[in-house]
Order: C-alpha cells, then structure tokens, then sequence
C-alpha cells in the first residue's frame, strides 16, 4: 500500500531548490549571528559545551552535548525566499519525537511585535545526512530579520542559507542587551518532545522578553556533575535557572548534589538571579510521593540559600504549571510537557523573569 505521505501534497517535501536562482551563505560568517552554540563559528560541527567539559562530565552527556538543542542563526534580508542546506553527523530519530523537532528547523521573522512563527524547514523522512529546503516569504517585501532555531536532537555539521542573488543581507534585530539566561537541566530543558525547534520552552520564554539565552539540557543525563558545575559558573549569564529534578536518580541524590551547584555558581556569581524549579508532572506521574521527595529537596536548597541572606534566589513548584481541569493535555508521555505544556512552563517562568528584571 502506498504512503500516505506521498498522497496529501501538504506532506510532500521539496528535496531540491530546482531551477530557482539561490545564493547560498554560511551561517558561520557575518552578519548572522550564532546564538546559543558553543564558539560555532570556529568549531567542525555546532555543539553546547568544549569537548574536554563534555568528556569530563559523563560519555552520555559527551555525547548529548554535541546535539544542537537551543542553537538559532539571526539575520535580516529583503530576499522573497529564505532556503536551508544543512548537513549532519547525526540524525536523531526517536518513536516519540517529531522528525521535525528532532532533526528539522523552524523559522520565525522577528519585529517590533515581537517574534512570529513563519514555516518549518521539513527534511525528507529518508534523509540519512543532507537536505535543503526553499520557503517562498509571500506578501513581505522589505527588509526583515529572521530567526532559523536549530534541531533538538541531530548533530548538525553545517548550515547555509540561501537567498536571492540580488537579496541585501544584514544583522538581525538584536536580542536585550543583556547576558544570555543559562539553563541547566533534563529532557525537558533539552526540549525533548516539543513538536518543532522553536517550542521547547526555552524559546518561549526567548521570544517573550527579547533575551539570548543557553540551553545545557542533558536528556536523562543531566546529574549535577561538579565539572559541569564549574563550567557552568564560568558563562556570561543575567539569569541561571536550575531544572534537573527529573534526571536524579533518587531524592537523596538529588539532596547530596542540589545545594552545591548553587554554591558553585554563586561563588563567581554573586548577584545573578537564581532560579529553581522542580518537575513539573506532579499529576500526571506514577509516583507522585517521589515527586512530593524531590520537591520538598528543591525547596531546602531554596530556603537555605535565603537564610545565608540570598535575597536574589527564587522558587518554582513545578507541580504546579499543569494544575487545572486541563492538566492531563500538558503531556506527551506522563512525563514530557506537549507544545502545550512546554508553553505553559515558559509562560510561568517568564513571568518571574520579567518580575526579576523589573524590580
């Protein structure tokens, strides 16, 4: 029996340009800006942390780190399309993923109404390790600035953008002047099952305030390691918000290893806000007493911090992001947020954020 991919015309990917006119550019070179990635522009391949830190911390997080989660290219041009040719070393394909999420990228043009979504770049399902894609930008003439996110879980070696011959190309809209916000955490940092790039929660709360940001999610790996601990406190940041409750292996691990980053990152950081938050799938996972655990842990780091005089630690009961007649359509899984659910999150999280940044 025939695909159905291949009889619904709105399923059907474009593997080549054609016969149109392209000029393609290296995302490496200026004026795009490279966000989010570790030194991208001098490296082989784009990925989040030095090899050495990555090494040193675990072989899974070695090789998680190496998957470009949060990394976006910025630009502006007046071109009437905008084409990718992106070529990886990996591939992530996962039974519960979106090819798009895992091994796509989404666009969004950004103004002073903020950041809109414009069209996901779809590879073909039998991709092994290149494609390129063509979106024609309809009804916007004039100069406007873009934001391409890249995939959650593939190792992308190269990126190109193409546009028209006679397109001008400049810097994008900037972000706020202000250092990235770093997260630290699990799958859910890491963006896993977010339906496309572009919703992992990090990138809602990215577009809200206008802010770059740094995504060190590890999925099912991220263990409060104190080699990546002391990287982490090395990083230009305003805020660091602290979400690995899923990936310890108990309560008490996640009591003997809690406190002591927030230790590490506030011994070179003094003044950065810092945020902890606890997972967010009270209602929805099995064991909710192990959640109750981790949680009451979480919030002993917190009140400990503000009985040394921490005034600029903050608290977030993750039970509490799905908690309404809607809670059980947050999830994907019984523990990974939905587009729904990870919107959610960003929602709350900027909320308090921006109450930081204002007060």
């Amino acid at each position: 029996m025939e695909n159905f991919i291949n009889l619904d015309k709105n399923m059907i990917v474009n593997k080549t340009i054609g016969d149109v006119p392209v000029t393609w550019h290296d995302v490496r070179n200026d004026p795009f800006e490279i966000h989010g990635l570790y030194q991208p522009k001098t490296e082989s391949f784009f990925h989040r942390l030095p090899m050495d830190v990555a090494a040193a911390t675990s072989p899974a997080v070695e090789r998680l780190s190496q998957e470009s989660a949060g990394g976006r290219v910025r630009f502006t041009t007046d071109s009437p399309f905008i084409a990718i040719r992106a070529t990886y070393r990996v591939v992530g394909r996962s039974s519960h993923l979106t090819l798009v999420s895992s091994a796509g990228f989404d666009l969004y043009m950004d103004d002073d109404f903020g950041s809109r979504f414009v069209k996901e770049f779809r590879m073909p399902y039998d991709m092994e390790s290149e494609y390129e894609q063509i979106y024609q930008m309809k009804n916007r003439p004039g100069m406007h600035s873009y934001t391409i996110n890249f995939p959650v879980h593939s190792v992308v070696e190269s990126l190109w953008v193409g546009l028209a011959p006679e397109a001008r190309l400049a810097s994008p809209k900037p972000y706020r002047d202000l250092a990235p916000i770093v997260f630290y955490g699990s799958s859910i940092v890491h963006g896993t099952a977010a339906s496309r790039p572009g919703y992992i929660y990090e990138n809602f709360i990215c577009r809200m305030l206008n802010m770059d940001y740094v995504n060190l999610g590890f999925s099912g790996n991220a263990k409060g390691e104190q080699v990546l601990s002391d990287y982490m406190a090395t990083l230009p940041m305003s805020i660091f918000v602290c979400d690995y409750d899923h990936n310890a292996p108990s309560p008490e691990f996640l009591e003997e290893t809690h406190y002591p980053i927030y230790e590490t990152i506030r011994k070179t950081n003094p003044d950065v806000p810092y945020i902890m938050i606890t997972r967010p799938n009270f209602y929805t996972n099995q064991n909710t007493e192990d959640t109750l655990l981790r949680r009451d842990v979480v919030m002993r780091s917190y009140l400990k911090a503000r009985e040394t005089g921490d005034k600029n630690v903050y608290f977030i009961d993750g039970t509490g992001f799905f908690a309404d007649a809607q809670v059980y359509e947050c999830t994907m899984d019984h523990i990974h947020p939905n587009d729904t659910g990870f919107m959610r999150m960003g929602e709350t999280i900027a909320t308090l954020i921006r109450y930081i940044l204002e007060h």
